[in-house]
C-alpha cells in the first residue's frame, strides 16, 4: 500500500452522484468533469425495487435488502451509525472492503470533505477557549507564500475560510499550482479546501500547537475517537475499505502522510457519531460558538432555490462554521457529503431532536443507495425531501 497526501486531479465521470454545485450537494447522472456545473436531471434507485417505509426496517430486513441494494448499484460496501436522542443506536455494515474481504463496523473509510467539520470544529473550540478569535486577521501569524504580495491576504480572518468566503479556488492545482484569490475574501461564497488548509496553518502559528495535535486535544480524546487520524497510523493497516470506480474496479488508498485539514480523514461512523454527540451537546463550546455553528453564515437559499427545490425551499439554508445548515419546518439540519475518487460520503444531524445519521461508502456509486438506507431507518422524513427535493 502507497501513502500519499495528493489528490487526484479530475474525475472523467460522474454516474447518478449526489454531488457538489458550488458547494450545494445535487444528484445527477451525466459522463462529464467535476468543474462542469451540474444540474440535478435524474437519479437511480431512489427507492429501491419500489420499497417504501414509514418505520425503520428490522435488522433481519435490512441483512436481505442491503446486501442486494448494494449488488444492483455497484457499490462495494455501505457502514452506517444512527443517533437517536444524542446517543447511537444502531451501526451495521455490509459488503467487502476490499476483495474478498467482508467490512465491518471496525473499517476505517476515508471520509474526504466530511473532514471539514472536525477541522472547523476545532477552530470553534479554540475560540471557546478564548485562543484565538474567528474575527481577526489570520496575516499577523500566517500568510501563504504564494499570496504574500497580494494585500487581500490581510483581509482573511477564520470565520471567512470556516464558511467558504476566502476567495481561493477549491485547490491550488485549480490556478495553476498556486494560490490565488479568484475573487475578493468575505464577498461570496466560494467553496474552497485550500481555505480550511490556510486556517489550519493559522491556528498552528497561534497556538504553536500542531494541528493533529489540537484536534487529538480538542476532539478526538474528548470524544473517545481513539482510532481516528488525519494522517496514516500502523492501526489503519490491513483494515481501510479500499475505494472502487464506477465499474467497481478497486483503486488504491488514498492516505495522507501530511495532514489535509479539508479531506482524507479516516474513521469509522461509530467514532464519527461520537463527534456528532459532542456537537449535539455543545461540549468544548460556549453558548455564543454553538448558536454560530448552527446558524447560515454564507446564505445560498437565492441560488439553491431553484428549480424543483423551489417548492420546498428550506426558510434558510446555506453554510455556517463547518457544516450546510438548512433550517426548515421549525428543524435545523446540519449535513457534510465528502466525494473522493472511489469515495462517498454522507452525514447529519438535527439539533433539536438530537438525531441523524452517518453513512460511508467506498465506492464512486455510492450516492445510489443514500436515500434507499436512510428510508430504511426511518431518518427525519424532512431532511429526506430536502434531498429528494434537489433530484
Amino acid at each position: 500500500m502507497q501513502f500519499s497526501g495528493n489528490k487526484p486531479r479530475s474525475h472523467t465521470y460522474l454516474a447518478s452522484l449526489l454531488m457538489q454545485n458550488r458547494g450545494a450537494f445535487l444528484i445527477v447522472a451525466y459522463r462529464l468533469r467535476v468543474r462542469t456545473f451540474l444540474i440535478p436531471i435524474f437519479v437511480t434507485s431512489l427507492v429501491f425495487q419500489g420499497f417504501q417505509t414509514s418505520a425503520q426496517t428490522s435488522s433481519s430486513d435490512r441483512k436481505q435488502t442491503i446486501p442486494a441494494l448494494l449488488q444492483r448499484e455497484h457499490v462495494a460496501s455501505v457502514s452506517f451509525a444512527q443517533i437517536v436522542g444524542g446517543k447511537t443506536t444502531l451501526a451495521e455494515a455490509y459488503g467487502e472492503q476490499s476483495s474478498g474481504v467482508a467490512t465491518s463496523t471496525a473499517t476505517f473509510y476515508n471520509i474526504a470533505s466530511m473532514s471539514k467539520p472536525i477541522s472547523a470544529e476545532v477552530l470553534l473550540r479554540l475560540a471557546s477557549k478564548g485562543r484565538l478569535s474567528l474575527d481577526e486577521p489570520m496575516y499577523k501569524y500566517w500568510v501563504d507564500p504564494d499570496v504574500a504580495d497580494d494585500p487581500r491576504a490581510k483581509l482573511l480572518t477564520p470565520r471567512m475560510a470556516l464558511d467558504h468566503q476566502t476567495g481561493f479556488a477549491n485547490w491550488r492545482r485549480e490556478t495553476n499550482g498556486k494560490l490565488a484569490f479568484t475573487q475578493d475574501p468575505g464577498k461570496a461564497f466560494g467553496y474552497s479546501g485550500e481555505g480550511y488548509q490556510y486556517v489550519a496553518r493559522f491556528a498552528e502559528k497561534k497556538t504553536d500547537e500542531s494541528f493533529e495535535s489540537l484536534a487529538q486535544t480538542l476532539i478526538f480524546n474528548p470524544a473517545g475517537m481513539t482510532h481516528t487520524a488525519y494522517t496514516h497510523r500502523l492501526w489503519m493497516d490491513g483494515n481501510i475499505a479500499q475505494p472502487t470506480d464506477k465499474d467497481g474496479q478497486w483503486l488504491k488508498p488514498q492516505i495522507a502522510t501530511q495532514f489535509v485539514a479539508a479531506d482524507l480523514v479516516y474513521t469509522t461512523p461509530t467514532q464519527y457519531a461520537s463527534f456528532v454527540e459532542s456537537l449535539m451537546y455543545g461540549e468544548g463550546e460556549t453558548p455564543a460558538i454553538r448558536n454560530l455553528r448552527d446558524s447560515v453564515l454564507t446564505d445560498r437559499k437565492a441560488e439553491m432555490c431553484v428549480g424543483k427545490l423551489a417548492k420546498v425551499c428550506p426558510d434558510e439554508v446555506g453554510f455556517g462554521a463547518g457544516w450546510e445548515v438548512i433550517k426548515t419546518h421549525g428543524k435545523t439540519f446540519l449535513m457534510h457529503t465528502g466525494l473522493d475518487e472511489g469515495v462517498f460520503t454522507l452525514g447529519f444531524f438535527e439539533t433539536g431532536s438530537r438525531a441523524g445519521v452517518i453513512l460511508f461508502t467506498n465506492s464512486a456509486n455510492g450516492p445510489r443507495v443514500i436515500l434507499p438506507i436512510l428510508k430504511m431507518l426511518n431518518a427525519d422524513p424532512d431532511f429526506i425531501s430536502y434531498l429528494e427535493a434537489q433530484v
